[in-house]
């Protein structure tokens, strides 16, 4: 089950589904998140985007994400280059939030979002 807090965005350019997204040129874009110190806002919601498309980014509680790989519940998560979320212990890191299941490259799972630094 996914609960939460929605914001609206325009995609600044094309967004795959349950990726983590970052701001765009301005207040109301969001793009993929494509490194692991992007400011994580978020993730896309359950379908693919194309730039000035109007989509969903769910922004509390409990998300759904794809993993970029190995992940353990409980692991922080951050971005690859592609807004995948991997497990992270490098400080200076952002984070989404906390996995909480466990899975592997191409796997959607929960996660707790807490965006942060480590």
């Amino acid at each position: 089950m996914v609960t939460g807090t929605k914001k609206a965005f325009v995609a600044g350019a094309a967004v795959g589904k349950n990726r983590f997204v970052k701001f765009g040129a301005d207040d109301d874009t969001a793009i993929v998140a494509a490194a692991a110190t992007d400011l994580i806002i978020g993730n896309s919601e359950t379908h693919d985007v194309t730039s000035g498309d109007t989509f969903d980014v769910f922004m509390g509680d409990i998300g759904k994400v794809v993993l970029g790989g190995t992940v353990v519940r409980g692991n922080p998560l951050t971005s690859d280059a592609t807004g995948a979320a991997i497990a992270t212990v490098t400080v200076g890191h952002r984070i989404g939030g906390i996995a909480l299941k466990s899975g592997v490259a191409g796997d959607v799972i929960t996660y707790r979002y807490a965006p942060g630094v480590l």
